[in-house]
């Protein structure tokens, strides 16, 4: 009997019509992730609690079954400034709509209706499981000299799980990322540009299985983005976020990584504001941690990534 190996493959791929497999093929569908998880299982149980006489457990009647994808996914450029990368259709799946000025950039911006989903096959030592209709949402974490990456939790309809060979992938078009320093990365939170100890940004989509009569699907009902941004403490002249965050000041926020075009990332917000600064030190340097809240202006603009 042979044993199963960690050995996987990750396909994804936009679907034109919800819910109907997109059927992505490991040579130009394949997901280059780390930290991947699936959850190949989730939903409710209902118990019978039958009136019988005598004790026992009756079992349960399995209800409202999907699936869930965990894992990340490496910061980088598509190698091509205004190539969408390789993990666009992740983005796309989570409620950000792609814009592609060809040679320049390509652009994702938050949507609040017509959410794209798509089709996932997480094939594990050849047992393939396909997750449809999926949607998601995603964290950016941006961490003193570590990888930069997306972390994104996709929820999708149960598709088939069945015994398919593992397919040959190429994720040649993702590229190699480059660490979170000085060098390579800059962040400006309502105009100061001080000593960063890290940065997270949470999209914030509220993502609701939904198993009705004549109707299966994974939505997207809502969208908070949020984050938080850990600041080394500077003389109240330089910056007061405590005065800031009382004042309810809504300011920018503009973070790059990367310097290469081709492989640049940009994460910008026109209305930030600061919620509760507390304390806490590293390397006995006292500092600051920002709640943040993305606030929109005219809507659906709260939030944007740039790949150039």
């Amino acid at each position: 009997m042979a044993m199963m190996l960690r050995n996987r493959a990750i396909l994804v791929k936009p679907e034109t019509t919800y819910g109907t497999d997109a059927a992505p093929t490991g040579a130009a569908n394949a997901m280059l992730m780390t930290n991947a998880s699936l959850e190949p299982l989730v939903g409710q149980e209902a118990a019978r609690d039958l009136v019988l006489p005598y004790m026992g457990h009756q079992g349960v009647i399995l209800t409202g079954n999907h699936a869930r994808l965990s894992g990340e996914i490496e910061i980088a450029g598509s190698g091509t400034a205004g190539t969408p990368p390789a993990y666009g259709p992740m983005l796309r799946s989570c409620g950000m709509a792609e814009v592609v000025d060809a040679g320049v950039d390509v652009q994702y911006s938050p949507v609040s209706s017509l959410f794209e989903s798509c089709s996932i096959y997480f094939n594990m030592d050849g047992n393939n499981h396909v997750l449809l209709g999926a949607r998601g949402t995603f964290t950016v974490q941006l961490n003193p000299s570590q990888i930069p990456r997306f972390a994104f939790t996709m929820t999708g309809l149960l598709g088939t799980i069945s015994a398919i060979a593992l397919p040959t992938v190429d994720v040649t078009d993702f590229k190699t990322p480059v660490p979170v320093t000085k060098a390579n990365t800059t962040v400006s939170l309502h105009g100061h540009e001080g000593v960063c100890e890290g940065l997270t940004i949470d999209m914030g989509n509220q993502i609701e299985p939904r198993f009705l009569i004549n109707h299966e699907s994974v939505e997207q009902v809502d969208r908070q983005v949020t984050g938080s941004a850990i600041m080394e403490v500077t003389a109240l002249a330089t910056k007061n976020w405590l005065a800031i965050a009382q004042a309810h000041t809504k300011g920018a926020l503009a973070a790059q990584h990367g310097t290469v075009a081709g492989n640049i990332v940009t994460f910008s917000a026109a209305a930030v504001q600061i919620g509760r600064p507390t304390f806490g030190e590293s390397q006995r340097i006292i500092n600051n941690t920002l709640p943040l809240m993305f606030t929109p202006s005219a809507g659906n603009d709260e939030f944007k990534i740039t790949v150039k």
